[in-house]
């Protein structure tokens, strides 16, 4: 199946906006969460309604567009997919609460090097000698916002470090399905999923949901359904992107999230990076980029997909 968006006029810089505004969205949704959580709204039931806004959002999407339809050629695909950025998602809404979000955001953009290794690993590709120091590169980076041993974050490391490696394996398991699926019908599954798997786990969880969704202000019930939807327009931002830009293009200016969860972390926690934490953040960013810029280019031509290309999984 083509993707959506293939055939269509490019226009980069249309698409590059879109991709920059959606690194604003994300980034603003983790310091929301981060800020609900801080509010002693559950996090659970948290990352339940943000899956349940976007299983909603598409159903209609889908109903009232119906030339994409519900359907899914793939289903095992599907749910195992919306299985692995549930995860990620899981470890994004619980790792803001223990650490600040421009370092969460930098350390979890080591995707694209994870991608490279799991690649090499896994699938048999070769690993050139500028991948394996791009990966060194990140990796270094890495070290140095978390620097061990200093006690700066401790042991909430590990939460963007898993997310990393769920969304890496996500990356390694779309790459081989990239356009065999609609992306709008992706989008709702991937909703759809995390909610079925969520409600059960909020069912049988020692949390007082009624209690708690009745305790929670006007203000706050308009601050989850921001969460909701910054986290479903941000991946419908990268479908549209898609369409108007060669991936290639549209992948370095993801990493603008970073920037844009400092900014928003300072507006709303008077949070700054340190000196070596900004250090660390630049080399991951710079890393990542090219290790993404070179996995698109040498990847066989193929209809562009939001599906394969997607790379963040709030």
């Amino acid at each position: 199946m083509t993707a959506p968006g293939a055939g269509r006029r490019q226009r980069p810089g249309l698409g590059i906006a879109l991709v920059v505004v959606m690194a604003a969205c994300f980034a603003t949704m983790d310091n929301t969460v981060r800020w609900l959580g801080a509010a002693a709204l559950p996090v659970l039931l948290l990352l339940t309604l943000r899956y349940a806004f976007q299983a909603l959002a598409m159903t209609v999407w889908l109903a009232v567009d119906p030339k994409h339809g519900f359907r899914s050629a793939h289903p095992r695909f599907q749910a195992l997919r919306g299985a692995l950025l549930l995860a990620t998602s899981g470890f994004s809404f619980y790792g803001v609460q223990a650490m600040p979000v421009p370092e969460f955001t930098a350390i979890n953009m080591l995707t694209p090097v994870l991608v490279t290794l799991l690649a090499g690993w896994f699938l048999g590709e070769r690993v050139s000698r500028l991948r394996w120091l791009l990966v060194i590169g990140a990796f270094v980076g890495a070290l140095i916002v978390i620097r061990p041993g200093s006690g700066v974050f401790g042991w909430a490391v590990l939460f963007p470090l898993a997310g990393a490696v769920c969304y890496a394996s996500f990356q390694v398991l779309t790459s081989r399905m990239a356009a065999l699926e609609n992306p709008f019908t992706t989008h709702f599954w991937t909703g759809f999923t995390g909610t079925a798997i969520l409600l059960p786990l909020l069912a049988a969880a020692p949390l007082d949901v009624a209690g708690a969704l009745g305790a929670a202000t006007p203000a706050q019930w308009a601050l989850i359904a921001f969460v909701g939807l910054l986290g479903t327009a941000g991946h419908l931002l990268l479908i549209l992107a898609m369409g108007m830009a060669p991936t290639a293009t549209l992948m370095p200016f993801v990493y603008t999230q970073i920037g844009a969860a400092a900014l928003v972390g300072w507006l709303v926690f008077r949070h700054l990076p340190d000196g070596w934490a900004w250090v660390g953040m630049a080399v991951i960013a710079a890393c990542g980029a090219a290790s993404a810029w070179l996995n698109l280019r040498g990847a066989a031509p193929k209809p562009a997909s939001a599906v394969g290309a997607d790379t963040i999984a709030d």
